[in-house]
């Protein structure tokens, strides 16, 4: 895997996600609370809209320019782990892959409780998106289509090449 044109996508992405989580990205990094928490449904619903595009957005990217099939353990959405737990780190954002249509490829990815199993069942009846409040974190699940050329990898006894989903789960903060 060409890993230098994907450090500097990790970079660019962190950047965006900055961005997304109210960072103004001239600033020098910051610690968590230099973000404030969104202090509604409908300003973490957004937020979580930009954060969910733009992951499945640079996940296409990163798979159309960098992966290599020489490589097959050489994963971009394990890449973009990377970038996830960066965002966990610095901003209290949460985000995870969520398995729904396709195969078990890493056990992480299964839903873990109530809220992601309700995901799985909403967007494999292609719900655009599923949200829930929690305590203090407003919870977001959306669809990650995989095409025909995704399903060699994530979907290895397939009948067909119809495009399946996965899902992204993002979590952040509320005041």
């Amino acid at each position: 895997m060409k890993r230098s044109p994907i450090l500097l996508l990790l970079m660019i992405t962190i950047g965006l996600l900055a961005i997304a989580t109210g960072q103004d990205p001239s600033e020098s990094h910051q610690a968590t609370d230099s973000v404030a928490a969104p202090s509604s449904v409908g300003e973490a619903r957004s937020r979580a809209k930009l954060l969910h595009e733009m992951v499945r957005g640079t996940l296409q990217v990163m798979h159309r320019d960098f992966f290599d099939e020489d490589d097959p353990n050489a994963i971009p959405s394990a890449s973009m782990e990377d970038v996830f737990h960066e965002m966990g780190r610095s901003y209290d954002v949460r985000l995870k892959w969520l398995v729904v249509e396709t195969d078990v490829v890493n056990v992480d990815h299964q839903a873990e409780d109530e809220f992601e199993k309700k995901a799985v069942e909403a967007l494999t009846r292609k719900a655009s998106y599923v949200e829930a409040v929690e305590g203090n974190r407003y919870r977001f699940a959306g669809p990650i289509p995989l095409a025909s050329q995704c399903l060699k990898c994530h979907v290895k006894r397939r009948t067909s090449t119809e495009t399946r989903t996965a899902g992204l789960l993002i979590s952040m903060p509320m005041k």
